[in-house]
């Protein structure tokens, strides 16, 4: 297998589809398979008239999370007197290839089709929505390895769950269900394994019938907002809100409302 096969791309309209594809080895998160991923979301950034991307896994495993082999070789070459200054520079680079997913203008939908584990959930906590499994367990578990949780999960987790819980989940690296994953807010939903894609795509399709330049804006001001205060964030809200009036689609989307019909928005 070629490293650009280890994440597929597909093509439908403005929707497109990434698939960690190593279903062998659990979709493990290797540099060769983050270094695919990086160039799959370098070249999506330039398509036009992308408006949602669908992340899932191949097999039965969204992503077993990091490559065991690799962190078998770091804690090796570690233990052997190598500078804690180089595992750190080695480690803060692979988190950025699998991050890369944050850099994707329009929203990222993680479609959990199975278990999501370490890295690898940390992946689905990067993206923007998630649908999984209600077959899926997901875990953080860096602490149970006897290691320090990476891969911005203690940023994303305390976000989407609370800082309580987050602590909890990174202390203990305990598994949780899809169920209660969706009580606590780190799932969208839980849904049948054979629902997976089928929601995943049709809450794609939703976000893409939604004005795209408004989208892209809300994403960015979502992103924002964790560092921001209010009066930046009203700022904020304020430019990319006038940008949308000067669009044709704000247009088509008042014309939409007024005649009771559904807007069919053009991008421009």
């Amino acid at each position: 297998m070629s490293d650009a096969e280890l994440v597929l791309l597909e093509r439908d309209g403005d929707i497109a589809t990434l698939t960690f594809h190593d279903p062998e080895r659990h979709n493990a998160m290797s540099r060769a398979m983050g270094e695919a991923l990086q160039a799959r979301i370098e070249a999506l950034r330039e398509e036009p008239g992308l408006r949602a991307v669908l992340l899932t896994g191949a097999g039965r495993a969204f992503s077993a999370g990091g490559d065991l082999g690799m962190l078998e070789d770091l804690a090796r070459e570690a233990s052997a007197g190598r500078p804690l200054q180089q595992t750190r520079d080695e480690m803060r680079q692979f988190y950025g290839l699998f991050l890369s997913v944050r850099e994707l203008p329009c929203p990222l939908i993680a479609a959990i089709n199975g278990h999501a584990i370490g890295a690898g959930l940390c992946v689905a906590l990067a993206c923007d929505l998630r649908i999984a499994s209600s077959r899926a367990r997901l875990a953080l578990n860096f602490t149970r390895l006897g290691l320090h949780p990476g891969m911005a999960a203690t940023w994303t987790l305390p976000r989407l769950v609370g800082p309580a819980r987050a602590a909890e989940l990174l202390f203990t690296g305990r598994v949780v269900s899809a169920e209660e994953a969706e009580r606590m807010g780190l799932l969208n939903r839980a849904v049948a394994p054979e629902e997976v894609m089928p929601a995943a795509r049709e809450l794609a399709r939703q976000v893409a019938a939604s004005g795209p330049q408004a989208v892209r804006g809300v994403k960015r001001s979502l992103a924002g907002s964790a560092h921001a205060g209010l009066d930046a964030q009203l700022q904020m809200e304020a430019t990319l809100q006038a940008a949308c009036f000067e669009s044709w689609d704000v247009t088509e989307g008042l014309a939409a409302l007024r005649e009771g019909r559904e807007p069919l928005f053009e991008d421009r």
